[in-house]
């Protein structure tokens, strides 16, 4: 996450350093990762219940069985619309989840239990949108294609050492891999 801006009272806008992330690391396939998001999805089905509209996913690499990951948890939520669910931010914040508004306008992003040591990642997603239709379907490709899910493990694992301090980096170099898989799928 890179500095946080505000404006000051001149409206002159100036960074904020925030701690250093965590570097980026790829670790070996946790058999305890889905134990994990059942806990967590129990917790969020009572906390986001009013904003739900379906059954909360466990997406990512963390999702895929056997495939090497960054060691965090990725949940999406499944809600109406980002509008009526901006109530949902503060409940996700009495569940320890940190708000940021990463990618606001397809989703409402957090973490826990902070963005410079991470161990989940909650995304409130719009049910049917493009984005929870694509998140789904590559966890899906990568679940039923070894070799896919192989391939992806060597680029993240590249990818990590080349850019271990820049997550925002990382995540943008593998958005070609990404979109490949995406254009072999019937989202």
């Amino acid at each position: 996450m890179p500095a946080q801006r505000r404006g000051d009272r001149r409206g002159v806008t100036t960074a904020t350093m925030m701690p250093p992330e965590a570097p980026v690391e790829i670790i070996p396939y946790d058999s305890g990762w889905p134990d994990r998001f059942a806990a967590e999805q129990v917790l969020l089905d009572a906390a986001l219940a009013p904003w739900l509209v379906a059954a909360i996913e466990h997406i990512g690499s963390t999702a895929v069985p056997h495939l090497a990951a960054k060691p965090v948890i990725d949940i999406m939520a499944p809600v109406r619309d980002l509008a009526s669910s901006l109530p949902a931010i503060a409940a996700a914040a009495r569940a320890g989840y940190a708000y940021f508004p990463y990618r606001a306008d397809v989703m409402h992003w957090f973490c826990k239990p902070s963005p410079q040591r991470r161990t989940h990642h909650l995304h409130l997603v719009p049910y049917g949108s493009v984005l929870w239709h694509e998140r789904l379907a590559f966890r899906d490709a990568l679940r039923t294609d070894p070799a896919l899910a192989a391939e992806y493990a060597a680029l993240k694992r590249h990818l990590a050492h080349v850019h271990r301090d820049d997550r925002e980096a990382y995540t943008e170099a593998k958005g070609p891999f990404v979109m490949r898989v995406l254009s072999a799928t019937d989202r």
